[in-house]
């Protein structure tokens, strides 16, 4: 596999400098403490340098395939049985999916993160693998494509061509069909969380049935993804894409996220009672270890905050407007930037 960039003199010398903190911070006798602050320094705003050399090579460099497999062996031996009862371990907080059609005995995975987890539920189930969705680059989620489409011969990758997916075998593009069995799963450009993000829709038409939709890292149960390749008014953009699909849609996230979002959701939109019921339920299901997975958009609709820039109740509760004189109302993309900016500071108190 290609690692583009590599040979650029820069991103080596930062590479071994960032590698050797890493090391430093990971072998400090206050480990724990150390890999939240190392988390910490990554995750801070994208326009700072520190994090813009982390995240090209995490994402362009073997060091981001060595990072994958260790947080991989740190999650197996954290949730051995998985972080929710339904659904087979994956990794860390991360979702994968088995799509199967019953009928032919044939599966698609989207994600597969963890890949030892997916071909459990694969020989479990009896099927055969023969296609994995990818919604974006990041390990987290194309980490298992290696293994995997080495143990199924037959097994196509497909994903964004302008992604840089490990493995990559057939290339999407916006509107773009797959078919396996009866299953029919369009294929939804959604930049922004990086520059080829796809999400995926399989139809529910043939199974008399809503529609699923496959979410990756765009849009969670009460939130949505960072913006770590685009700008707010690319996110806004792909939000809208999804926002066009009926209210029964299920949703099926890439991660485990509702709790944390939705108690965001509660700071900004305090009377939201769609939002408290919601809450009610997730923290009943996670207290149980049950998944939180699907909801629908049209549950979205009532209480995900980057789901209703449009609402006038949003724009007052974040106060006064960007102009100088804080008369001007913001736009919709000034109010996505602004709440994405408000739920980092909410995740770091």
């Amino acid at each position: 596999m290609a690692w583009p960039g590599w040979s650029a003199p820069w991103l080596w010398v930062a590479g071994c400098g960032l590698l050797l903190l890493i090391l430093v911070l990971l072998a400090s006798p206050r480990s724990c403490r150390a890999r939240r602050t190392l988390r910490g320094l990554l995750m801070a705003r994208s326009k700072r340098l520190l994090f813009r050399i982390g995240y090209s090579l995490y994402t362009r460099t073997w060091l981001g395939y060595l990072f994958y497999r260790q947080q991989l062996r740190r999650a197996r031996n954290r949730y051995p049985k998985g972080h929710s009862r339904t659904q087979p371990r994956l990794f860390n907080d991360n979702y994968s999916y088995l799509i199967i059609d019953t009928q032919a005995r044939l599966a698609v995975v989207v994600d597969p993160s963890d890949p030892q987890a997916v071909q459990a539920s694969i020989e479990k189930e009896g099927v055969d693998l023969v296609a994995i969705l990818c919604t974006h680059k990041h390990w987290d989620h194309s980490g298992g494509n290696r293994d995997l489409s080495r143990r199924h011969q037959d097994c196509r990758v497909y994903g964004s061509p302008q992604d840089g997916i490990p493995y990559l075998t057939h290339p999407l593009c916006h509107q773009d069909v797959v078919s396996v069995g009866r299953l029919q799963i369009r294929a939804l450009a959604t930049p922004g969380h990086t520059q080829g993000h796809l999400v995926y829709l399989l139809d529910g038409e043939p199974y008399k049935g809503p529609s699923c939709l496959f979410s990756g890292d765009l849009l969670f149960l009460s939130g949505c993804g960072r913006t770590f390749e685009g700008t707010a008014e690319t996110m806004l953009s792909s939000l809208d894409t999804v926002l066009g699909l009926g209210d029964d849609t299920l949703l099926w996230p890439g991660h485990e996220y509702a709790e944390e979002n939705l108690g965001f959701a509660g700071v900004v939109e305090p009377e939201n009672l769609a939002r408290e019921r919601k809450m009610q339920w997730v923290q009943r299901q996670r207290m149980e270890r049950k998944s939180t997975c699907p909801s629908t958009l049209g549950e979205e609709r009532s209480y995900n905050p980057f789901l209703r820039t449009h609402c006038l109740v949003l724009q007052e509760a974040l106060g006064p407007g960007p102009g100088p004189t804080g008369d001007d109302s913001y736009s919709r993309a000034e109010l996505l930037e602004k709440l994405r900016r408000l739920k980092d500071l909410h995740k770091s108190k």
